[in-house]
């Protein structure tokens, strides 16, 4: 059985969470990370050095970082399904789960840190305000993409689907003023379809 280590409100650990369900693989998840401690300890950090979240356990095999665990996943169990054997159609997903890790995420978190997990008296509204015009640009790309297709992935659900799959359910559930992206809200709406989904990424905002 799959071991998982990470907290479940985490955005990168969900990634992995939500990809092994679809495969419909077993998993123990280990709380670690945030409130739950674990990440400092010697154990942990001899499996994953850099101390964060998630870390994969398969076996003897131990791997971190949460989109090069979603890839290791899908190309071992999920070929016929979420890895494609064409490399470039395969790369087309790669891009979408690195674009959301190298460029969605730093204006995202300062949208999700300042409207969720700070206190109110803490929250710097400057920085919200910076978040969400980075963000609604960004977003407006992949909007683009999701106008000619129905996936980042492609005409199917992949992995490419992933990683921002993650964060679109916090950007579309947290109290904050949105840019229509009528095709990237269709997209959503075809997410919350997928039981693996709702049970694994669509869960309280923390």
């Amino acid at each position: 059985m799959l071991k998982i280590w990470g907290r479940a409100n985490s955005t990168n650990v969900k990634k992995v969470l939500w990809c092994a369900a679809e495969l419909e693989l077993p998993f123990e998840r280990i709380d670690a990370g945030g409130v739950h401690g674990v990440v400092d300890e010697p154990a942990y950090r001899a499996m994953n050095p850099n101390g964060l979240i998630p870390c994969l356990q398969d076996g003897d095999f131990v791997l971190w970082e949460s989109n090069v665990i979603v890839r290791y996943l899908c190309a071992k169990y999920g070929r016929d399904s979420l890895h494609d054997a064409d490399p470039a159609a395969r790369a087309e997903a790669d891009k979408w789960m690195d674009w959301t890790t190298s460029s969605l995420a730093s204006p995202f978190r300062d949208v999700f840190w300042n409207t969720v997990r700070l206190p109110a008296g803490q929250r710097d509204d400057k920085a919200v305000e910076k978040g969400l015009a980075g963000c609604a640009a960004l977003l407006a790309m992949a909007d683009r993409t999701l106008a000619e297709q129905p996936f980042l992935s492609g005409s199917e659900w992949g992995m490419g689907d992933i990683p921002l799959g993650c964060f679109a359910y916090a950007w579309f559930e947290m109290n904050i003023e949105r840019p229509d992206l009528p095709h990237l809200a269709a997209w959503y709406a075809r997410l919350q379809s997928r039981p693996a989904y709702r049970q694994h990424v669509m869960i309280a905002l923390t």
